[in-house]
């Protein structure tokens, strides 16, 4: 086990609790100063700001234009767009969409000659393939200050994301060009990158043979490039329908933006391929705990390819009556306890938000000794300012806390007495276990947990129906509780628990149980889910057949290209 000895300081200097930010957040934040200096020379009040945003990945926006989103007066973009960067922008600044202006600079002009900063979304490279040329001239003609912030193109990042090397070294020739033009385009040593593919690559691989090409040239075509739907598939410009078809790509529903590439580097994708080819790459995975309680697994789950989907299956409410935990606040701060146990992150919250309605922080637990059950409660503790004295290194669990926790000895110990603020329902387990090892433990109510309302019609239809690849159960009342507000996942869904005991309340309820973490943590979780899709992808492999998600293997599932 981990901990401190003794009655150490243990306790780091209070800190306000700000919450998890998004990385693109946090990068803005940081941006602020270079941004304002950046800004200087901008002698005016208001001004305008034609803003690339990438092909799709949030990851690929650059540092000056999550500034400019997050400092608008006005955001103007497509609906896609603004959806995607909503969460950056300042709580009131207007969004409006791009679309329905009609591409017309005028709005942007006004609000800049407001002393507004007017800022315009574009997918991609502002400059490529786009009409914010046309809007800076206007904006030119209108005598209004404004800059022009790149972005990452799709030609060369999704070929990228795709594992297609448009230049084997320094040197070569590329040409980017749109699909409407292949038809004109003329036969060269050098790669071809197309945008707007999804208009029809069989013809597109028809019209390039016609103009010259090699029926033998490489091509690949990827679409949704820089997201979890992307989907690349790679032959030749004579194959490309057989490619498709063996691929179990249909053509006939709607789709997504598709950029193609002709030209040697194609050969290197099998090999160069890093992002489809992560263990749980386009997996739809449900997480059926709170936001607040479910930042660390979607992180690790995005890191991993997935994407993640929080249900949560229990609320969070204060105790009914508030005098316990009121007596518990005062014993801490008098020197009532030894011993102060937290079995859960929301119990550390509890308590914070008393200890601050008090006025108090992390120095009144100076000379108490602090347990935590796992380390996403000693994570929440040290948030708080306070380093936990003991912390099990074996299972996680009140099971787990309870072994580690030492006995009572009454001449090391000058109090005998534990503080333990739980929820409502907390088993009497740990309680018994103190009281056997010589310790006289309070059991407070720290706060009660009540099953949460049902997810929407769309998220439960998809939990029976296999919309989801797998499902992550962290508790036995999580298992409980989703199925009481959402009924039993599909047949087809990977069941992951964290640990035997959650392993036996699924099977009980029907579930076939897929993946049990190797040891009872969050990471441990993820890693023994992501080992088991990689063993799926691989074994596809070897069989030679397309490698499809879980949720893709319900009778009459086909791929296909959204």
């Amino acid at each position: 086990m981990t901990g401190k000895a003794g009655n150490q300081a243990k306790t780091a200097p209070a800190k306000a609790s700000t919450g998890k930010a998004s990385t693109l957040k946090q990068r803005a934040e940081k941006a602020g100063g270079r941004a304002a200096s950046h800004a200087a020379d901008v002698q005016v009040p208001g001004w305008v700001a034609l803003v690339g945003t990438g092909p799709g990945d949030e990851n690929l926006l650059t540092v000056r234009a999550a500034d400019l989103i997050g400092r608008a007066d006005l955001v103007v973009a497509s609906q896609w767009t603004g959806d995607r960067f909503s969460h950056l922008m300042k709580p009131d600044a207007t969004l409006t969409d791009s679309d329905a202006q009609l591409a017309d600079p005028k709005l942007l002009i006004k609000a800049a000659k407001a002393g507004q900063l007017a800022v315009r979304l574009y997918a991609g490279d502002p400059f490529m393939f786009c009409n914010a040329a046309a809007d800076a001239a206007a904006c030119a003609k209108a005598r209004v200050p404004f800059e022009v912030v790149p972005g990452v193109s799709a030609a060369t990042a999704v070929p990228e994301y795709a594992g297609v090397p448009l230049t084997a070294d320094a040197t070569g020739d590329v040409r980017i060009i749109h699909a409407s033009e292949v038809s004109r385009v003329s036969v060269s040593d050098g790669t071809l990158v197309i945008l707007g593919a999804e208009s029809g690559p069989v013809d597109l691989g028809k019209m390039l043979i016609a103009a010259g090409w090699a029926e033998t040239a490489p091509f690949s075509i990827t679409w949704d490039g820089t997201t979890t739907d992307q989907h690349t598939v790679v032959g030749t410009l004579g194959s490309v329908a057989a490619d498709l078809k063996a691929a179990g790509v249909s053509l006939l529903t709607a789709h997504g933006p598709a950029v193609a590439v002709v030209g040697d580097g194609v050969a290197a994708q099998p090999a160069l391929s890093w992002f489809e080819t992560k263990p749980l790459f386009g997996w739809r995975v449900l997480v059926p705990r709170t936001k607040e309680q479910s930042d660390e697994v979607c992180d690790l789950l995005r890191a991993r390819g997935a994407v993640p989907e929080q249900v949560p299956t229990i609320a969070v409410e204060p105790p009914r009556t508030p005098q316990q935990m009121e007596r518990a606040v005062k014993g801490l701060v008098t020197g009532r306890y030894q011993w102060v146990g937290f079995t859960s992150v929301n119990a550390v919250r509890a308590v914070r938000e008393k200890f601050e309605e008090y006025g108090l922080d992390a120095r009144a637990f100076a000379g108490v000794k602090v347990a935590a059950v796992g380390q996403q409660t000693a994570a929440a503790l040290r948030e708080f300012g306070i380093v936990p004295d003991l912390v099990p290194d074996g299972e996680q669990s009140a099971e787990g806390l309870a072994d580690a926790w030492p006995a009572y000895d009454d001449i090391l110990d000058p109090i005998n007495r534990v503080l333990l603020p739980r929820a409502d329902i907390a088993t009497e387990g740990l309680l018994s276990r103190l009281t056997e090892l010589g310790w006289e433990a309070e059991d407070v109510t720290a706060y009660r947990t009540v099953r949460a309302a049902p997810p929407p019609a769309p998220v439960r239809e998809a939990i029976k129906g296999g919309g989801f690849d797998a499902v992550l159960f962290t508790s036995s009342s999580t298992v409980r509780n989703l199925i009481g507000i959402a009924g039993k996942p599909h047949a087809v869904t990977v069941i992951a628990v964290i640990g035997p005991q959650t392993a036996k309340t699924a099977a009980e309820f029907g579930l076939r149980v897929d993946v049990v973490a190797a040891k009872p943590s969050i990471p441990a979780l993820v890693d023994a889910l992501a080992m088991h899709g990689a063993a799926l992808r691989d074994a596809a492999i070897e069989a030679g057949e397309p490698v499809r998600k879980p949720s893709e293997r319900r009778r009459g599932a086909r791929r296909r290209i959204r």
